[in-house]
């Protein structure tokens, strides 16, 4: 563009003002020419718009008006000088009167003069100008492209005019510009486009007046292109240009943060919305305000309508105490009944339509959930306590749940359009629980979904046609109910005389009222009624008659109120049993934790709800060692089973009835094996689940509350309420060489004031610097922590300086009496750690750290685990157990205390906007949360961060309605000094102090404080007329003698006047209204508590009473050796003592026996642990009499009771016959070469890179008296042949001289065996393997081998070996007669002799393969191998695709009336048969007569198999022996049929 031009360049290259002085090419008088090379020598491009070009030039002007050194120093650089004007004009022939400038980089000039000019324009360029980004966006080349576009023909009137626009510019121009307006400039600049578009057409038209020929033009496009190469890049810097005038959007923090950052920092749109609403915070949350994943309620609140029957549904579920002393009417508050509903009413309308949290109901409202006797106040009875609350608040949130499912049952009914009574009158008025409510809609779908599907929309002929969508196919669900219902089926459901539903009503009742529509027919018949005539899809009356159960039986099994029915069976008779896995049988020993269950049987369901146990089975479950059981109560189940019969049945007494009750007994049958049992034990494991983790969350809790729930450590000099200042001290573990002595001090409000690093305490320097900081900060207690039991020593060390300083020495005075303590430091080695001590204390060590953490828990344990946040779960509150419960459960169990002890101490909110550590407890507060305390600091810090009264929380907007009620009694505002007028002397409000700020008091009771006050100072309201509404409080507070005087108040009567004027219940207020009076958020928790002995013991070592019972073996290391006894180490650090009377049986000195350093094993004897000396020893034994002895007893895991003592003995018998066997085997050592001790899946890994036919002798697993052989068949296929020694060596440790393999077989020795047994039938398997019919591979690739080759000869038939892969050492005769037929499988099996087809000999393979056509031979006399479909398979043979026979044929497998012998078992060895002798002797014979015959086989060539044979005549009847086959020998053929061979096998 033209301000893009001179953005850099102020110089103009000026024209020549008239002709060129060389006049030899071009006439003078062509003035016309002339202008045109005038023109031609300024290079100029069109621009696509003129609006674009002053938009561009105004821009570009802003920019220079930026840059004006620049622009300068550029001019002063790129002017030519006097000698570059002389040259250029000589090399010309023009005359420059004007400037010129050189160019820069990108915009390279076409300087053309005319054709006969040689001249060039002189152009240079730096380096540096290529960084420019004001450059122009498109390159000065494209004009020579251009021109040759236009020479084609194109005439391009809208060429862009771009940077490159009036590159050369005229000085005189840019002077006259400030003259100029900017319509002439426009002017002269469009004249000079329309010049210079004429030029470039006459250029175009004739290229050499450019100065370049046609060649040099083709030249150039071959070497360069056309110039646009990269009008893509140029093109982006133009869009950029646009971007950056566009408008930037919005940034926001979802844009710059991750997901998982904004969660973390509850920035997300849930958490805003939650800050936000007037509703408690962790009302708002569906978990604990702890969890990292809390997630947003959807709960609708109660409202007023709902509250009788919320009470009624959750005061049966409230606790069996509760139900022991209210519901019984030998209870104790019997007759309190109707006072408790209304308190749990009472206590529903607190938390759920008014939406206040359990400590505001507690604090403020037990009047109102305890009973108050106005003829006896003096003895109210508390009807819910703290804990009950919270059951209560857990259970409505339940039943909230449940209205909900409640309402989407109605809105499915209401969608399905139907009308039900049954679901009107009985389901839907007795669905009281969630799992009620998920059947009621699993039954409404099965009933109704169907209906509902067939349903169809109503179409009108003028309505528009609807395009069909093509949907993919999804995959099909329906049920064999749906399909059964579907049905004729369902009409034969009716015929079993009442409806399913109709059923459970009599079950349900205590007498029938629905009575069975008696059958004329039995079952059967009237089955086969609804049978389908097409005699091709008929189904049997049987399958009829099933499938008509199975509806019932469904419909029975889905019913809400039966299974309903079978869960409080299971509730009150499960039966719970554990059996172990072949895993758990080895790895749960009786040192094992699961040990206790691993053969629990029939334990009682209700037993396991308050104990650990069952979550630890499934634990073991879920890791493969068990499988659980859940079983009813046999005669529970059949009491279920009898009175569901009873419902069901006929009373009649005809036999159609009795055959009908049978059907109906198998329904019922069928509905709980089915539907209900199994239901059944789905929920009842599911409810032990859930109240056994409910318990030990529980546990957990409690084990909190305890910790937490208690007053800062109190030193003997200081008050209650008060806050101690703690020096921390820690060794570390105790290292004298590596670990320093970290102490840290903090004063009373928390800050740490100073903090050293000693060597020890040993060296006199070190002992005066910790005596001289004891001295100037005088700590109220010394606290002590670490990692090992040296920390013992460090804590004697300390008491004996401060003894020694406070009995010694003038200055004894000035050392403090300072206790020194150990305290929990769980918390402290969690925050040592912890990003949060990193940006505290950066400067501390992470022993310094530590230190830290163990005083702020002296200070104020509740501050400390509050401070934790989600990480509190990782303190271990349950030895055992505690992660056996889910962490969300955990988490909300362990806020529930946090929140009871944090507005039972309640928070000073201006110390909480300035003290980020004690801000923590904030959160806790009732009515905030996490989010809604971190915006109340913020906005109390945007006012000043300082609050005068609890008025401003609402005056000032830092709290909402709902919020304010909930928290303002729980924040505490300290005041300095007695209230002031509300008024100043303007008469405007101001903020005043208020005294009731600074106790528990309501400001709801604010009146009520003022009253008690004024009447205890016997004061008149004109008394106080003109002064604070509170300043008789101020006063009473004052008092010296406001105890006497609020005692002198009647309470009981106020109470009771109150009561009977208003029915306001404040008599429980009242009491706290009097004790805020006298000690405004006095300290009302119980004393701090330390660690006991062994809670030290296990802080410092990790020692337990389980792992430092008396009776355990531990291994120790002697530390020092004295005369009479030894000074041991345990691995823990725990010292402990041998004496010489318990080192050995003999009585022998200890320096006899032990040296230093020496490991031994003794077991304890003695615990000794004196926390007051900082003493923990053991005392131990290790003579032979006592270790020998072992400690399994002590270690071993007790059983519980419900225990299978016969499983047990059982599985124990048999891993000690397995551990016999193992100890049996590894004990052989034969000198053979080929024994090795290996199991049999070690000996075919061994064989494995082995050759066919290797052997390895092993022991075996039936007992010394067997050995093993394995030896390789082929590649992955092993045959173990069983070898029995009849004299075994009882040591195993030689072999024995008689071996019998397979009962018959008998060897002298080893070898033999292997030569004689091994080899050679591996040489048979060789034999085979060889032969043309053997084919590698599986049975599978035979089969298409066969069916292929027949496939491709229609006229054979064919046959082939291959290996039984299952059966190692045995073959597979594998036959395919016709196309048309099945393959035939039969057995082959090896022996050193030969081989068997079924028990037919074989010495070689041509043998077998005519034993084979022999026997197929006899078989076709049948007609059931040779012929086509459906032939014959011979006993013992398989057919991979079962069929039906075709008429006619044999069933296979059984035996023909016609067959003489028995077909043998093919796997087996002799036949039992009485005409079958054993192997050796006789054959079996194998006549087959009185049936034509087929020609058998003829055995042709190898590649083709064997030719089907051609029919032939009918043999004569009586004739017993088919002729010989093709190919065989008449007197083989008659040997084979004969079954006898000439000369034996």
């Amino acid at each position: 563009m033209q301000g893009s031009g001179q953005e850099e360049e102020e110089g103009e290259e000026v024209a020549p003002a008239g002709a060129s002085d060389d006049s030899s090419e071009e006439p003078e008088d062509d003035e016309e020419e002339e202008r045109r090379i005038r023109e031609g020598f300024i290079v100029d491009e069109d621009e696509d718009e003129e609006e674009e070009d002053v938009e561009v030039k105004k821009k570009h002007k802003s920019k220079r008006h930026r840059k004006p050194h620049r622009r300068s120093r550029d001019e002063e650089e790129d002017a030519l000088d006097e000698d570059d004007l002389e040259l250029l004009e000589e090399n010309t022939g023009a005359s420059f009167s004007r400037r010129l400038t050189r160019i820069r980089p990108g915009r390279e000039v076409e300087s053309r003069a005319p054709s006969s000019s040689k001249a060039r324009a002189v152009i240079e360029s730096s380096d540096e100008d290529l960084d420019n980004d004001d450059f122009p966006r498109v390159q000065d080349i494209h004009n020579i492209w251009d021109d040759e576009r236009m020479a084609a023909g194109r005439d391009d009137d809208d060429v862009d005019m771009d940077d490159m626009d009036n590159f050369i510019e005229y000085e005189d121009e840019e002077e006259a510009g400030g003259a100029m307006d900017e319509t002439e400039r426009e002017e002269k600049r469009r004249e000079r486009r329309r010049l210079e578009k004429a030029r470039r057409r006459a250029f175009g038209s004739r290229p050499e007046l450019a100065g370049i020929d046609q060649g040099a033009w083709e030249e150039i496009h071959e070497v360069f292109g056309d110039g646009h190469d990269y009008d893509w890049a140029l093109g982006d810097d133009e869009e950029t240009n646009f971007e950056e005038d566009q408008a930037k959007p919005e940034m926001k923090y979802q844009d710059v943060f991750e997901p998982s950052e904004i969660r973390a920092r509850m920035l997300t749109e849930d958490d805003d919305l939650i800050r936000a609403q007037d509703i408690p915070e962790r009302l708002q949350l569906a978990t604990s305000s702890l969890s990292p994943s809390a997630t947003l309620s959807i709960h609708k609140a109660l409202v007023e309508t709902d509250l009788d029957d919320a009470a009624s549904w959750v005061i049966t579920r409230l606790s069996s105490r509760k139900e022991r002393e209210f519901f019984r009417g030998d209870g104790q508050y019997h007759h309190l009944l109707s006072d408790l509903v209304q308190a749990i009413t009472c206590a529903l309308r607190y938390l759920f339509v008014s939406e206040f949290e359990v400590p505001y109901v507690w604090t403020h409202k037990r009047d109102y959930i305890s009973y108050f006797d106005p003829s006896n106040p003096r003895a109210p009875v508390e009807l819910l306590s703290l804990d009950d609350l919270w059951r209560l608040y857990v259970v409505g949130q339940k039943y909230r749940s449940l209205l909900e499912r409640r309402s989407a049952l109605d809105a499915l009914y209401a969608r399905f359009g139907v009308h039900d009574d049954y679901f009107e009158n009985e389901v839907r008025k007795r669905v009281e629980t969630a799992e009620m409510s998920a059947d009621a809609i699993e039954w409404l779908g099965m009933k109704y979904r169907e209906e509902k599907k067939n349903k169809f929309d109503v179409h009108f002929h003028d309505d528009e046609e609807q395009t069909e969508v093509r949907k993919h196919k999804m995959p099909s669900r329906v049920s064999a109910y749906e399909l059964a219902k579907k049905s004729v089926v369902s009409k034969l459901a009716e015929g079993f005389g009442i409806k399913p539903h109709e059923v459970v009503l009599n079950f349900i009742s205590d007498h029938n009222t629905h009575f069975v529509e008696e059958q004329e027919l039995n079952p059967l018949a009237c089955a086969e009624q609804f049978a389908d005539p097409d005699v091709t899809r008929a189904q049997p009356a049987e399958e009829l008659l099933a499938r008509a159960r199975m509806i019932i039986a469904t419909e029975l099994g889905k019913d809400p109120l039966l299974r309903n029915e079978m869960r409080n069976t299971f509730k009150s008779n499960a039966l719970v049993s554990v059996s172990p896995t072949e895993r758990g049988i080895t790895k749960i020993d009786e040192q094992h934790p699961y040990f206790n269950f691993k053969y629990l049987l029939n334990k009682n369901a209700g037993e396991m709800l308050q104990s650990p146990q069952f979550l630890n089975i499934l634990a073991a479950e879920s890791d493969h060692l068990v499988t659980v059981s859940i079983t009813l109560r046999p005669e529970a189940k059949a009491k279920f089973e009898r009175k569901l019969n009873d419902a069901f049945r006929s009373d009649s007494y005809s036999d159609t009835a009795r055959a009908w009750n049978e059907e109906r007994s198998r329904v019922i049958q069928e509905a709980l094996e089915q539907h209900l049992l199994p239901i059944g034990v789905k929920w009842t494991r599911e409810w032990i689940r859930e109240e056994a983790e409910d318990y030990l969350a529980k546990q957990c809790a409690q084990s909190l509350r305890e910790r937490i729930d208690v007053a800062p450590f109190i030193p003997p000099e200081m008050k209650r309420g008060e806050t101690p200042s703690v020096m921390a001290m820690s060794w570390g573990k105790g290292d004298p060489h590596k670990d320093s002595i970290a102490i840290v001090f903090l004063d009373e409000a928390g800050r740490l004031r100073e903090h050293t690093k000693l060597d020890n305490l040993v060296n006199t320097e070190n002992q005066d610097e910790f005596m001289d900081m004891i001295k100037r900060r005088r700590p109220d207690v010394i606290t002590v922590g670490g990692f090992s039991i040296a920390t013992t020593k460090l804590v004697r060390r300390i008491k004996e300086l401060l003894d020694a300083a406070k009995n010694g020495g003038d200055r004894s005075a000035e050392v403090p009496n300072t206790p020194v303590i150990y305290v929990h430091d769980e918390v402290a080695r969690i925050y040592q750690h912890s990003h949060r001590a990193e940006e505290e204390f950066s400067a501390l060590t992470p022993l310094g750290k530590y230190c830290v953490g163990l005083a702020r828990y002296t200070q104020s344990p509740l501050n400390e685990y509050a401070a934790l946040g989600s990480d509190i779960t990782a303190i271990n509150f349950e030895d055992e157990f505690q992660q056996l419960v889910p962490k969300e459960k955990l988490l909300t169990a362990l806020e529930r205390v946090l929140v009871d002890a944090v507005n039972k101490v309640g928070v000073d909110i201006n110390r909480a906007v300035t003290d980020a550590y004690y801000q923590h407890l904030l959160r806790f507060i009732c009515g905030l949360g996490p989010r809604k305390a971190q915006v109340l600091i913020k906005k109390i810090a945007s006012i000043g961060g300082n609050l005068v009264n609890r008025d401003q929380f609402i005056k000032n907007g830092l709290l909402t309605t709902k919020i304010f009620l909930n928290a303002a009694g729980f924040l505490r505002i300290v005041q300095d000094s007695e209230p002031k007028p509300a008024k100043n002397r303007h008469g405007e409000d101001i903020d005043v102090p208020d005294p009731l700020d600074s106790t528990r008091v309501h400001p709801e009771d604010y009146e009520l404080a003022r009253k008690m006050a004024t009447d205890a100072l016997e004061l008149d309201e004109e008394d106080i007329h003109d002064e604070h509404p509170s300043h008789v409080v101020a006063v009473i507070m004052q008092d010296d003698d406001n105890v006497k005087k609020l005692d002198d108040l009647n309470l009981d009567d106020f109470a009771v006047n109150m009561f009977v004027a208003n029915n306001d219940k404040k008599r429980h207020t009242l009491n706290v209204i009097r004790a805020e009076l006298l000690d405004p958020f006095g300290e009302r928790r119980p004393d701090f508590t330390l660690p006991n002995d062994w809670e030290v013991l296990t802080m410092l070592t990790g020692e337990t009473r389980r792992t430092l019972h008396v009776g355990i073996i531990v291994s120790v290391q002697a530390a020092r050796v004295k005369d009479n006894f030894v000074i041991v180490r345990l691995d823990s650090g725990i010292e402990g003592t041998i004496t010489k009377r318990y080192l050995t049986d003999e009585g022998l000195s200890p320096t006899q026996v032990v040296k230093p350093g020496q490991t031994l094993s003794g077991v304890i004897i003695d615990v000794k642990l004196d926390l007051s000396a900082d003493q923990f020893t053991v005392e131990l034994s290790t003579r032979e009499t006592d270790v020998s002895s072992g400690d399994n007893q002590y270690r071993r895991i007790k059983p519980d009771d419900a225990w299978d003592h016969a499983q047990h003995e059982r599985d124990q018998e048999m891993q000690a016959r397995k551990k016999r066997a193992e100890v049996d085997r590894t004990r052989r050592v034969i000198k053979h070469p080929n024994f090795h001790n290996f199991n049999s899946q070690q000996a075919e890994q061994y064989l494995e890179k082995q050759q066919r036919g290797d052997v390895v002798i092993r022991p075996s697993s039936k007992g010394s008296s067997h050995l093993a052989v394995t030896w390789k068949v082929d590649d992955k296929l092993y045959q173990h042949i069983d070898v029995m020694e009849l004299n075994a060596d009882p040591s195993g440790q030689a072999a024995g001289s008689k071996f019998i393999v397979d009962g018959t077989l008998q060897f002298s020795d080893l070898d033999e065996l292997i030569v004689n047994h091994v080899q050679a039938m591996a040489r048979k398997v060789e034999e085979l393997m060889v032969h043309e019919k053997f084919k590698p591979g599986t049975e599978d690739d035979l089969h298409l081998f066969l069916r292929n080759f027949v496939a491709a000869n229609p006229s054979k038939s064919a046959y082939g070996f291959t290996l039984n892969r299952k059966r190692p050492g045995h073959f597979n005769l594998c036959y395919l007669a016709n196309k048309n037929s099945t393959v035939q499988t039969w057995p082959v099996r090896v022996t050193p002799h030969g081989y068997y087809l079924f028990d037919t000999p074989a010495a070689g393979v041509p043998e077998l393969c005519d034993a084979f056509k022999v026997r197929q031979k006899s078989m076709s006399l049948g007609g059931g191998l040779g012929g086509g479909p459906g032939g014959k398979t011979p006993y013992g043979g398989r057919t991979p695709a079962a069929r039906t026979p075709a008429p006619g044929h044999t069933t296979p497998g059984h035996m023909s009336a016609r067959q003489v012998g028995r077909t043998p078992n093919p796997y087996g060895g002799a036949s039992t048969h009485p005409s079958v002798p054993a192997p050796g002797g006789g054959f079996p014979p194998a006549g087959y007569g009185g049936m034509s015959q087929y020609g058998g086989p003829q055995y042709g060539a190898p590649a083709a198999g064997f030719q089907t044979p051609a029919y032939q005549q009918p043999a004569p009847s009586g004739f017993a022996q088919p002729p010989a086959p093709p190919g065989v020998h008449p007197s083989r053929a008659a040997m084979i049929q004969g079954n006898s061979w000439p000369n034996g096998f």
